[in-house]
C-alpha cells in the first residue's frame, strides 16, 4: 500500500510542476515519466524522460542522478529511427536488484534532432581553430552526402546551460534527488560522448563524473585533414577536472564508425592519466569486434554504470 501512495503522490507532484507529462510504455523494472517540449531559453524544447527505480518512495530517500543525452533511444526500440534502444530500464533495474550499484535516477534529454551536432559539438574547441578550419567543418557531409551540421550553428554552451541552469533545478525539485556534485553523473554516446566529457570540463562542480561511449573524437566523418581531434586533445589538457573528485569512463568498439576511434582514444587516455587519473577514478576500455550502435552500448552499459554506481564508490 505504501508502494501505491508513493507513485499517487510522485503523480501528483508531477501535474503540480506544470509541465506537460505522461507515463509512457512500461519498463522492465521502475516507472518513466516523460516531460513534454520541455522548455528552455537557450535551445530549442524537448522531451525530458525521466526513469524512477523500482524502489523509489517520496521522503523515504534520496537518489543520485544520471543525465543522458540521446534520451529518444534509451527506453523503448518500438519508437527509434533503427528499432534498437540502451535497454536502460533493463539494465540499471537488473543491477539494483543483484545489489551491485545502488539506486539512481535516470534524466533522458532528447536530442533536438536538426540540432544534434551542432548541440553536442564542444564549442570552446571549435573556437580555437582557424577560420578556414571552422568553415571546414561547417561544410562537412556524412557518407551518404547530407550536411553534418544542417546549417545549425554549433551552440553546446547554450545547451549545457540548459541542462545545468534550467533542466537540472528542475529534476532536484520535482524528484527526490541527490543534488550535489557527487551524485550527479552525465553519460551518452558518440556525439553524446564528446558532449558528456565536455559538460564535465565545463561544468566539475556541478557533475562528479561522466561515462562516453564511442566518443566521436573525429567531430565529422572524415580523419583526412581533420584539425578536431588535435583541437580536442589541447582542451582536454587544459580543462581536464581533478582526479581528486572525478570519474571518468571511455570505451570503443572497433567496427563501423568505431573503427576510427582506437587511437584517438588511447592519446586521450595519456592525456588522462597524465592529469593523475588512476585505476579508481578512470576506466578505458576497447571492445573488438563490436560497432556503433545502441546493440553495442546496451552490452556493455553494465561496465559504467558499475564504474559509477558501485557500492563502493563513495
Amino acid at each position: 500500500m505504501e508502494y501505491c501512495k508513493s507513485w499517487l503522490l510522485i503523480a501528483f507532484l508531477l501535474i503540480s510542476s506544470q509541465r506537460s507529462w505522461s507515463q509512457i510504455s512500461v519498463p522492465s523494472s521502475g516507472k518513466i515519466f516523460r516531460h513534454e517540449n520541455f522548455p528552455s531559453a537557450f535551445i530549442t524544447s524537448r522531451h525530458i524522460d525521466v526513469w524512477l527505480p523500482h524502489d523509489y518512495a517520496i521522503g523515504k530517500k534520496r537518489y543520485p542522478v544520471l543525465y543522458m543525452h540521446d534520451g529518444q533511444m534509451l527506453f523503448d526500440s518500438t519508437h527509434t529511427w533503427n528499432h534498437q534502444e540502451w535497454g536502460m530500464d533493463e539494465t540499471a533495474g537488473k543491477l539494483i536488484k543483484e545489489k551491485k550499484i545502488k539506486p539512481f535516477i535516470i534524466v533522458g534529454i532528447w536530442n533536438g534532432g536538426e540540432t544534434r551536432h551542432a548541440d553536442y559539438f564542444p564549442q570552446k574547441p571549435f573556437e580555437q581553430l582557424s577560420d578556414s578550419s571552422r568553415a571546414m567543418i561547417y561544410s562537412a557531409i556524412r557518407q551518404n552526402g547530407s550536411d553534418v551540421f544542417r546549417g545549425k550553428q554549433i551552440v553546446s554552451d547554450r545547451y549545457l546551460k540548459f541542462l545545468v541552469t534550467e533542466l537540472k533545478p528542475f529534476i532536484d525539485k520535482t524528484y527526490h534527488t541527490k543534488s550535489d556534485q557527487k551524485n550527479t553523473f552525465v553519460a551518452g554516446s558518440s556525439m553524446g560522448g564528446l558532449i558528456s566529457l565536455y559538460a564535465l570540463c565545463e561544468y566539475p562542480e556541478i557533475f562528479g563524473g561522466a561515462a562516453c561511449l564511442s566518443t566521436h573524437w573525429p567531430g565529422i566523418f572524415t580523419m583526412e585533414n581533420n584539425p578536431i581531434p588535435e583541437t580536442f586533445f589541447k582542451y582536454i589538457e587544459q580543462y581536464l577536472p581533478a582526479p581528486d573528485s572525478h570519474r571518468i569512463y571511455f570505451d570503443c568498439g572497433t567496427e563501423t564508425l568505431d573503427a576510427l576511434y582506437p587511437p584517438l582514444q588511447k592519446k586521450v587516455d595519456s592525456i588522462v592519466v597524465k592529469k593523475g587519473y588512476t585505476k579508481k577514478n578512470f576506466k578505458s576500455l576497447i571492445f573488438t569486434g563490436t560497432d556503433h550502435s545502441e546493440q553495442s552500448w546496451k552490452s556493455r552499459m553494465n561496465i559504467p554504470l558499475v564504474f559509477l554506481f558501485g557500492k563502493n564508490n563513495d
